[in-house]
């Protein structure tokens, strides 16, 4: 292609026309003409260039052969990183890991297959604004440590969400909901919201 492109490149020079408009009209610069010219070889070395196939790549049979074992019963529901060492352990090699990855993903078969569970999504939680104080208030359990070393006390907190102040607070040895209730009923009396 490239030798075709010269060869028409200069049939247009010959006749008079000029190379750097010659060589726009096949979309390349005059610069890559002259490049070309001066290489050794005319085969694209460019990363991403259409090559041939690879000696070592995987034959039809091969990738028919992958597929098949990722959808037996046996394999369905596992990836190939450990399909892979459970046919290595059989004595079976048909290719490595990353080729069974390749071949399934070219199928559309990456994700998950058999009785393999889908991935959790967790619902967002409900988004709360405040644009006064005693609006929202947010609580939390943080440990702190004790003077005996791996022991912890926690500290129940309500802080509103709007004025960022600490509107009720207890420290506790466990974690209960009860202790809880009772530290955000007393902030809710003290602070006169029912």
């Amino acid at each position: 292609m490239k030798q075709m492109a010269i060869t028409l490149i200069d049939e247009a020079v010959a006749h008079g026309a000029r190379m750097h408009k010659a060589c726009a009209v096949l979309g390349i610069t005059d610069r890559t003409l002259r490049r070309w010219r001066g290489a050794d070889t005319l085969t694209d070395r460019r990363k991403g260039a259409a090559r041939q196939a690879s000696a070592q790549a995987l034959s039809v049979q091969e990738r028919e052969q992958i597929l098949a074992i990722c959808n037996s019963a046996e394999h369905q529901s596992l990836p190939p990183s450990q399909i892979v060492p459970r046919l290595a352990d059989q004595g079976i090699y048909i290719a490595s890991e990353s080729s069974f990855y390749r071949v399934l993903r070219a199928q559309d078969q990456v994700h998950h297959r058999g009785r393999a569970a889908t991935p959790h999504v967790p619902e967002r939680p409900q988004a709360w604004m405040a644009t006064a104080p005693g609006q929202v208030w947010s609580w939390d359990i943080t440990f702190l440590p004790a003077a005996v070393r791996g022991e912890f006390y926690r500290l129940y907190l309500v802080l509103d969400v709007f004025s960022r102040m600490i509107v009720g607070w207890e420290i506790y040895h466990n974690e209960s909901a009860e202790h809880a209730a009772a530290l955000i009923g007393k902030a809710c009396l003290r602070h006169h919201i029912r």
